[in-house]
Order: structure tokens, then sequence, then C-alpha cells
């Protein structure tokens, strides 16, 4: 009786989900498969902020206890293509492999959406080997959660600055405080372009909203400033006494 229910249950997730990916607006739907703690934060986010996503795990635990939170949850294994047919994935434009360790099924996984030509495919990976597979294979989009926020944290614990984001092509914006030798002048007497290769393109003041930096913009001791330009370039000039 307890097997009967239980794949009872999966029926009627799968028959919900494909009922669900025929109805629902094409740019408001999103398939997260595998419901780890990336995949669930990822699912409830995006549910809060109006999306309605269909989260997919093998472990029914995971599924029953993230099902309240989003429109729709499934007990599956999508290393079977023809699973993630039933459930209708094929008709989604966004898909996010958020698998944990399991390589081998992230690497099926993101294989199966591939051949199923879903659109856009973000694929978790643990390591850097795993990404340079995934990004061969041919996902759109590749992310290392646990890499990129310890990346981000070693700048945030050795230097000055208060946020750090890098981007593709060794491009960089940092959160930091303004370096005195900056302080003073308006920015387009400062030269700080052409002295550190970097742009400041918005300012904070103490007690105020950040506002968007101009070449009239004078720095003041202890504001707090965006600055972009090349990973070195914004490192070396946060680290400026």
């Amino acid at each position: 009786m307890a097997n009967y229910l239980h794949n009872l249950r999966r029926r009627r997730r799968k028959r919900l989900a494909h009922q669900y990916a025929a109805k629902a607006p094409a740019d408001q739907r999103l398939a997260v498969i595998g419901l780890g703690r990336f995949g669930s934060s990822l699912a409830n986010e995006l549910t809060q902020r109006g999306w309605d996503v269909l989260g997919i795990d093998t472990d029914d635990r995971l599924v029953q206890k993230h099902s309240d939170g989003l429109a729709h949850a499934a007990v599956a294994d999508c290393t079977d293509p023809e699973v993630l047919r039933q459930l209708g994935v094929h008709e989604f434009t966004s898909a996010v492999v958020a698998i944990g360790t399991d390589i081998e099924a992230s690497i099926l996984v993101t294989s199966n959406l591939l051949e199923a030509e879903v659109p856009n495919i973000w694929a978790k990976a643990i390591s850097r080997q795993h990404g340079q597979i995934l990004e061969r294979l041919g996902a759109h989009h590749v992310v290392l959660p646990e890499y990129e926020m310890g990346e981000r944290v070693a700048h945030l614990v050795t230097g000055r600055m208060l946020d750090f984001i890098e981007f593709d092509d060794d491009f960089a914006l940092v959160k930091t405080v303004a370096p005195e030798l900056v302080t003073g002048v308006p920015l387009g007497r400062s030269q700080v372009r052409s002295k550190y290769g970097v742009t400041v393109v918005g300012i904070k003041r103490p007690g105020e909203d950040f506002t968007y930096a101009t070449a009239e913009t004078v720095i003041e001791k202890g504001d707090v400033i965006i600055v972009t330009g090349k990973t070195h370039a914004v490192e070396t000039f946060a680290d400026l006494s």
C-alpha cells in the first residue's frame, strides 16, 4: 500500500507539472532540477518574485519539504529524457540544473535538456573541472556558487572592499571607502580613470542615499564609492591608503 500511494503521488505530480508547463506564461516559467540548499533557495527566491517554478528532485523528502512554497513540485529522475518529456520541461524557456555532488547526474540532465532544446540552461558546478565539462557540453550558463562566494569573501577579508562582484572578461565592480588621495577635487580633475584605470560610477555619503557620480562630483573623506574596471585595477585602487 505504501508503494502504491508513493507511486500515485508521483504520477499526480507529473500530471500537474505537465498541465502547468502547458498553461503558464513562457517568460515566467522555470524548472529547477535539484532541490538541495542551492536549488531550493533559488526556487523559493524566484517564486517570491512572481515566477512559476517547477521544482524537481529524486528525493521525495526534499520535494515534500519544499512543495508548499513552489507552484509545482515533482519527484522524478531527470537523467531519463522520457521523464523530462512527461514533465513538459521541453516546453520551458529556462531550466536550472542545481544537482549537487552527483556529477554524472548533473551532466546527464544537462545533456537531456540540451537534446530537448531548452533555450536557456543554467547549470551548477561543484568544481572548475565540472564547470568546464558543462561548458563543453553546451550549457548556456555555468555557476560555481561555493567557489564564487569563497573568492568574494576572500576579497572582502583581505582588503578595504565592502563588496566585490567579478564578471566575465576580467571585469569587476567594487564597493569601497574612497581612498583619501582622490578626495577634495571633482572627479573630472582627479584623473582617476587615467591614473588608476577605474571609473567611479556611484557615491554615498554617510546618512545619504547612493547617487550617480559625475565629472563634477567631489569625493570627500569617508564617502563610499562604487568603482568599475579591470579586476586587477579595482583591486589595486581599493587598496590605496
